[in-house]
């Protein structure tokens, strides 16, 4: 009875058929970046507001106002009393009714006196040159109620969380294909609701849901992926990467074109609808087909995909055999009962929450830097495309472990520069800061790889799922420290991100090299590897393994 990877190799580990699949469902990277970076756009701070006194809307309709006009009345007198005073998030402590001149509409103020002004904070009444360009401007998310924008990204990491555990165990119960095609018709429906959001409580509860069913798409489309293809081509989740990286680049060009941040959330939110076809063209992964007991549909799709890679496979397959050494019940105890997976386990872990921590940071940075916004932010996201290469490059020359410690340490020391560099030489500033982000880049796809070429076969999936889930903790936590400390010090973010790098870097020194090893099936195999510059045992190295993810 042969295995999966046995008939995988007959039928074509990475033929026609599976590049075709690659193809379609990469398109999801692009997608899911749109969403995972759109609060720079979306969140946009609006280029000039002020505070509105009570009754001047009123006012302003029965005197036959312009803005500029209410603008005038409202700022003028309250700069003239008080010169450090923005008018953004506070007003002269007065009103306007009936009885207030058109002309004259501060004069017989009591509250009006050069000298000891009386100010009052702004609760609630803005007005906007641009009302609709962006969530702050449209909830009124500024002043006292700035940190809801943090929130709203907080949010959004938080369904991710919640989408990597619910929906992953859904696609491991009832199969990959049914929960990508419904996390996409659910993210498309969610985005759409966003987008209509009467007020910000229907708009954070749909983001947080559009959260989850995006990490639905985004998880499954990369399990099937590397379900599908053998074993031996571990590095393709690093190209799926590339994708991601392009939408990055998109993603400006649909702000730059849509004024208002509805146009945008439509935009991102309305592809997941074409992925639905998907369904006719993207077969169920038979390596889970096989775990479900349902063998004749997994040899179905293995006899499909090697007359599509021209390949032949044997009439005699009428069974396959797929290992299942998977650990039940697993806990996180699993993970750090013996010193090697414990050490592998801790430093995994904090290796997912500073680099989805800094390399969302690094992304948000863009929007509160100055500068312009939407070609910033397309220079940031093509030196990505590099990362992939450089990392394709490095990784069977020189290992993991080195690479994976030399990026953390790079994108460490380019932040601390970037935090001391003087305003006034803006390309140098910009060129450090960009080499940060290729360095964060680069460590952020190196963890995918590594982390599930650390764990054994038996308990891989639940380690991998795990780890990462600290990701999407660093995504939650990112926004309230990347706002929350620039407005003490618009730098001060980034020797943060740099102490986390650096430590970072010097932590995976300590993790052992995979360099030409094959994955490890037990903990046992783990264990073998217990030194960071060992190797592993002889009669492994060219042991045949079943399973990659």
């Amino acid at each position: 009875m042969p295995s999966f990877d046995e008939v995988l190799k007959e039928a074509g580990e990475f033929g026609r058929f599976q590049k075709r699949v690659f193809f379609l469902l990469c398109q999801t990277g692009v997608t899911f970046s749109f969403l995972f970076a759109s609060v720079v756009f979306l969140g946009k701070a609006p280029g000039s507001y002020w505070c509105r006194i009570p009754g001047a809307a009123e006012l302003s309709e029965r005197c036959n106002w312009s803005l500029q006009e209410e603008q005038n009345f409202t700022l003028l007198p309250l700069r003239l009393v008080n010169g450090s005073a923005s008018g953004h998030c506070e007003r002269l402590d007065i009103s306007w009714d009936a009885s207030t001149s058109c002309a004259s509409p501060l004069t017989h103020r009591p509250n009006i006196s050069v000298g000891s002004p009386r100010l009052a904070a702004c609760q609630g009444s803005w007005v906007y040159h641009q009302p609709h360009s962006s969530i702050v401007s449209e909830y009124n998310l500024v002043c006292s109620h700035s940190w809801m924008l943090d929130l709203s990204q907080a949010i959004l990491n938080l369904g991710f969380l919640a989408g990597a555990f619910t929906l992953g165990y859904a696609a491991d119960r009832y199969g990959r294909i049914l929960i990508y095609l419904l996390s996409c018709l659910g993210d498309g429906i969610c985005g759409i609701i966003v987008a209509f959001s009467p007020n910000f409580t229907v708009f954070l509860i749909f983001r947080f849901l559009q959260g989850v069913f995006a990490k639905g798409t985004w998880m499954t489309c990369y399990v099937i992926v590397t379900e599908i293809v053998g074993s031996s081509q571990r590095i393709i989740g690093i190209v799926i990467q590339i994708f991601f990286t392009l939408g990055i680049m998109i993603l400006p060009g649909i702000a730059y074109l849509l004024p208002t941040w509805q146009g945008i959330q439509l935009a991102i939110s309305l592809p997941n609808f074409l992925f639905l076809v998907y369904y006719w063209f993207v077969p169920e992964s038979p390596r889970w087909l096989l775990t479900r007991k349902k063998g004749e549909k997994a040899l179905k799709i293995m006899h499909d995909i090697a007359k599509h890679n021209g390949k032949y496979l044997s009439p005699h397959y009428s069974e396959i055999t797929v290992s299942n050494a998977e650990v039940s019940n697993p806990s996180f105890l699993d993970l750090v009962r013996t010193p090697q997976m414990r050490r592998n386990t801790l430093i995994l872990m904090y290796a997912w929450f500073t680099s989805a921590l800094i390399y969302q940071g690094l992304v948000m940075r863009l929007g509160i830097v100055g500068g312009n916004l939407y070609l910033d932010f397309f220079i940031s996201g093509a030196v990505e495309l590099p990362a992939a290469l450089l990392i394709l490059v490095t990784i069977d020359r020189f290992g993991r472990r080195l690479p994976f410690a030399i990026s953390n340490f790079v994108a460490g020391i380019a932040c601390l520069i970037t935090a001391f560099l003087p305003e006034d030489i803006p390309w140098l500033k910009t060129t450090v800061a960009t080499l940060g982000r290729l360095g964060i880049t680069i460590a952020f796809e190196i963890v995918y790889l590594v982390n599930s070429e650390l764990y054994p076969t038996i308990l891989r999936n639940f380690g991998v799922s795990l780890c990462s889930s600290l990701c999407d903790l660093g995504g939650i936590i990112a926004p309230f420290l990347l706002f929350r400390l620039a407005a003490v010090w618009l730098e001060l973010p980034l020797i943060i991100f740099s102490i986390l790098a650096v430590v970072c870097g010097i932590l995976v020194m300590l993790l052992p090299e995979t360099k030409g090893i094959s994955l490890p099936e037990t903990v046992e195999d783990v264990e073998q590897l217990s030194s960071p510059y060992g190797k592993c045992s002889k009669k492994r190295k060219h042991r045949d393994t079943n399973s990659y993810i």
